[in-house]
């Protein structure tokens, strides 16, 4: 693992805890307690702005950094469920990688395929024959 994934898997955890949320609390009360000593000035304000400002600007990368790594994961999970599953397309293994168009139209697809089955399912309570999973 690159030094920036192992970086951005450590920072995702350690910000993903309770600790580091109350010490963001702390901060922020510190700030607060901290105004009166500073007469409220625009110094004091400077700092928590251009603090929260900094940390927001880093944190965009990071949770996409998450996110990208998140979102590969569950794809390649979900290609070898169907890969492993006989009846399954394996011709859907790289759906990530077409076009917007070809997307649209196997989504209507599977919209149609979804509206017959339903379809089939309410002939089938119709005539008193329990529908099929």
């Amino acid at each position: 693992m690159d030094w920036h994934s192992n970086l951005a898997k450590r920072a995702s955890r350690w910000t993903g805890r309770a600790s580091c949320f109350a010490l963001a609390v702390l901060i922020v009360l510190a700030w607060l307690v901290t105004g009166p000593l500073f007469g409220f000035s625009d110094t004091w304000q400077l700092v928590i702005n251009t603090g929260t400002t900094i940390v927001t600007f880093l944190m965009v990368f990071l949770i996409q950094n998450t996110q990208n790594r998140d979102t590969e994961a569950i794809q390649i999970k979900l290609d070898e469920l169907i890969r492993t599953t006989h009846r399954a397309q394996n011709a859907l293994l790289d759906l990530e990688e077409l076009d917007q168009a070809e997307l649209d139209r196997l989504r209507d697809e599977y919209e149609a395929l979804a509206r017959r089955a339903r379809e089939h399912g309410e002939q089938r309570r119709k005539h008193g024959r329990p529908s099929r999973p």
